[in-house]
């Protein structure tokens, strides 16, 4: 959506891309985690064992949970995310990532604690207008998304 007569950006967006799982998937999920398990558990080493089959019971919940669709607002006071603002004086950097192959992304680096980088997809949203906006406001510095971003979404979770 363009940019509003009162400088308002507005949008809906999925979280991620969803991608629906067979049991095929879950049974090689399981398979791959009791033969780590049981590997570890040869070797000694109990609490590995667990850390991964916790972490295999996280993935195969985190893979069946479908997408939220969030709403997304920048202004004058900030990037609102589902209700949650952050504004210009949390953000530190952004970047409008648009040669990466995808949908163009806005990632944000701000100084909050348990949610410092933002990863929004601008569906619908002209990258250059928003570029030039939050530009007015805040700093543009290019950045990469993290590899641990690139992995989960490889796993597609």
């Amino acid at each position: 959506m363009p940019e509003t007569e009162t400088g308002v950006f507005r949008w809906e967006a999925y979280e991620h891309e969803h991608i629906e799982r067979e049991s095929d998937w879950f049974w090689a999920l399981g398979i791959i985690a009791a033969c780590g398990a049981l590997t570890s558990l040869i070797f000694g080493n109990v609490l590995f064992a667990l850390v991964i089959l916790l972490a295999a019971v996280s993935f195969a919940l985190v893979a069946r949970h479908k997408p939220e669709l969030h709403e997304f607002e920048i202004n004058d006071r900030g990037i609102r995310v589902s209700g949650d603002l952050h504004t210009y004086e949390s953000i530190i950097s952004f970047w409008v990532e648009t040669e990466n192959g995808r949908e163009p992304t806005l990632l944000v680096d701000t100084t909050a604690f348990m949610s410092p980088n933002l990863f929004i997809p601008l569906d619908g949203v002209n990258p250059d207008e928003l570029r030039r906006f939050l530009g007015k406001h805040c700093k543009e510095k290019k950045m990469h998304e993290p590899l641990s971003h690139k992995i989960i979404e490889a796993f597609g979770l």
